[in-house]
């Protein structure tokens, strides 16, 4: 079978290296001149164990097992990751019922050394951190995620498909039991394939309602909810990842850390209504008030503006939030296609798991 994979993000790269995998022609159609230029450049880079994931959600069921699956996948591919661990931290006894509601949905979601330790406990593990209380979760980790894409990329090559860069798919419309896919840029032409897997992202509701024939009542809003990161200017105080108990929209302005030994904090919710990729520099104040909480020796004038990414939401303020949609012909009624919409955090965690499922969709 002949597979279009639209977008060459992580999940696109992986969908497509599942495909190859599973014997299937496959050709990714790049919007831009390379891989992993849109959501997937601009998260944490955090292998996530799957904590906070409602019962039966797609999230809670891809995290646990696309974490293990990319441990795996980094020590045989020799892609740089380290499994770090995370405390998620309780700065007041108000928010002790919230903590131990994650640490009962972590033990549901099936995460493996998931404890509430006290305040001394934690302090012994990260001497600067104030808390009450904290949940240590061992199997957290980073990940260079840009080296995890090349592998992806790799594998793919290894087995014959391809990446088209500069190549915007405009339309798709069905013929002869598969499709035909209209592709932009330089050379404008019409493409033929027997399947297609919209991973393009931001640009996926825009491509579904594109795609003649798709339901537009099952094509999602699009909802923008930009994150902020501010670089930390000296030497990380911190060995783990810090989180603060979730808040509405995300997880908090947490502590991350890179492969290079760098501390940033990150990300916020800004709500927008347009791509916008300037970090906010007046958010740096509301920054400095959250770190506090859990890091009161935080020096003034320490944090820089980093960059920002841009969470594909389906779900604005004060909604619950939406699980990944993962749309397949039993849904929309067309043959042969798969398209994604909403797969922002733990979307880089879950990427090879989801893969499978894709693909397996593929043939319905």
């Amino acid at each position: 079978m002949q597979v279009l994979v639209v977008g060459a993000g992580a999940v696109g790269l992986a969908v497509a290296r599942a495909a190859a995998l599973a014997g299937h022609d496959v050709v990714v159609a790049e919007a831009t001149s390379g891989i992993g230029t849109g959501v997937s450049s601009r998260n944490s880079e955090v292998i996530h164990a799957g904590l906070y994931y409602s019962t039966g959600s797609r999230r809670a069921y891809h995290c646990p097992r696309g974490r293990r699956m990319l441990y795996d996948f980094c020590a045989s591919h020799g892609v740089p990751h380290r499994k770090c661990g995370k405390l998620v931290v309780a700065t007041h006894a108000k928010e002790l019922p919230r903590l131990e509601g994650v640490l009962k949905q972590a033990q549901v979601n099936g995460v493996e050394g998931v404890q509430i330790i006290d305040a001394a406990a934690a302090k012994r593990l990260e001497p600067a951190l104030a808390c009450v209380a904290a949940m240590h979760s061992p199997e957290t980790g980073i990940i260079d995620s840009h080296r995890f894409m090349l592998a992806l990329r790799g594998d793919l090559e290894d087995r014959g498909g391809m990446i088209a860069f500069n190549s915007p798919i405009e339309r798709l419309k069905p013929a002869r039991g598969g499709w035909d896919a209209a592709l932009g840029g330089g050379e404008p032409q019409w493409l033929s394939f027997d399947a297609v897997v919209n991973c393009a992202g931001l640009g996926a509701q825009r491509l579904a309602r594109a795609t003649e024939g798709y339901p537009p009542e099952r094509v999602p809003r699009l909802v923008l909810a930009k994150g902020n990161y501010f670089g930390f200017a000296g030497r990380p105080v911190f060995s783990r990842l810090i989180y603060p108990v979730p808040v509405p929209g995300g997880l908090g302005v947490h502590v991350t850390l890179d492969l290079g030994g760098r501390m940033r904090f990150g990300p916020d919710v800004e709500w927008i209504e347009r791509e916008d990729y300037d970090v906010d520099v007046s958010r740096a104040a509301a920054f400095y008030q959250r770190i506090r909480d859990y890091w009161p020796g935080l020096p003034d004038h320490s944090l820089v503006p980093d960059y920002c990414g841009i969470r594909p939401k389906l779900t604005g303020p004060g909604e619950a939030a939406a699980d990944f949609m993962i749309e397949t012909p039993k849904q929309h009624g067309l043959p042969r296609t798969v398209h994604l919409f909403g797969i922002e955090s733990p979307g880089l965690t879950c990427a090879l798991s989801m893969a499978e499922e894709v693909v397996a969709d593929l043939s319905e």
